[in-house]
């Protein structure tokens, strides 16, 4: 009878649809892993791309490199799709490589490169995704610096940085190293002994924190290539999921998530090698998470792919790491 009043008062008073949110059980596959359902490939020649939620709206982070099958300009650049629509902003950036997004408050942040392999992060800011400012966040002479990643962590900002060199700090190429900022302004580079990981290809992409613990979802040279992920209370000692991968090659990268794509595409997708699944990123939305992701041959033929997680953020990253 307890129970009868409970339920009769979250329906009179309009809870209905949050109390049955908050107690939805994750989703799992058979194997216990948080299910990610594979939708299909909605582009070619795009890798490093960045869901992100501003202003209520779902958008895609593109870098559109110079070989992009639909980019005249001959340059790369950056540029935001409207989820929902497929509308896209003005491109900015132009000539900047490997971008990532990171939403904080009204504004949207990306973190850049200008050279591959170079030695500067710049990082682009917005208030509406048509004004961009730029300004250097740090310089390392003598480091390769790719891929970055932030996220915020208590009162602090963490920026994960792939490096490429010098050897010493990288070991095998790919390596994360790590920065953190108060104010995403000033940024203090964290000692070297702040990596994952040196003794083998470990590319990282993606940086979430949750409760004390750094999630770094990351590329391995494991059965082709595969998307793992580790974690962290101190970004020194880190722990792998009993559960990876995450994410490893299958038929469902090949779907055809958009129509509109040219045949010549659709059959580039139909022969096209696939011997990875990288770049993984996502957001969450109306208790989903929208994921990109990136498949290929890993020498240059690359795809743009998208699932989904029927869950909230905090569902998947601890469903990774089960008590």
């Amino acid at each position: 009878m307890k129970n009868l009043k409970l339920l009769s008062l979250i329906m009179l008073t309009g809870m209905i649809t949050f109390y049955a949110c908050e107690n939805r059980k994750a989703p799992t596959d058979a194997d216990g892993r948080p299910l990610i359902v594979k939708t299909g490939t909605i582009d070619c020649d795009l890798v490093e791309t960045t869901p992100v939620v501003f202003k209520d709206k779902v958008y895609r982070f593109e870098y559109v490199r110079p070989r992009y099958w639909n980019n005249p300009t001959g340059d790369s650049y950056f540029r935001f799709v409207d989820h929902k629509t497929g509308e896209k902003t003005d491109s900015f950036a132009k000539g900047f490589h490997l971008g990532s997004a990171y939403v904080y408050n009204d504004s949207v942040y990306v973190t850049a490169v200008d050279i591959w392999d170079g030695e500067r992060v710049f990082i682009f800011t917005s208030g509406d995704l048509k004004n961009w400012n730029r300004r250097l966040a740090f310089e390392l002479p003598g480091y390769g610096i790719f891929n970055t990643s932030m996220t915020k962590a208590e009162n602090k900002f963490v920026l994960m940085f792939e490096i490429g060199k010098p050897e010493a700090l990288s070991g095998v190429r790919f390596t994360a190293l790590f920065a953190t900022s108060p104010d995403l302004l000033e940024w203090e580079i964290l000692s070297p002994d702040h990596n994952y990981a040196k003794d083998r290809y470990t590319a990282p992409h993606c940086l979430r924190y949750l409760d004390g613990w750094y999630y770094n979802f990351f590329l391995e040279a494991h059965n082709g290539y595969e998307m793992r992920v580790v974690r962290s209370k101190d970004l020194i000692q880190w722990e792998p999921s009993p559960l990876n991968p995450v994410l490893k090659v299958s038929a469902e990268d090949k779907q055809i998530a958009h129509e509109s794509l040219p045949d010549t595409l659709i059959q580039r997708i139909a022969e096209a090698e696939n011997r990875n699944n990288s770049d993984l990123d996502f957001c969450e939305y109306n208790g989903q998470l929208v994921i990109n992701y990136s498949w290929g041959n890993q020498r240059g033929a690359e795809f743009l792919a998208e699932a989904v997680y029927e869950g909230t953020m905090e569902q998947f990253l601890r469903g990774w790491f089960p008590e």
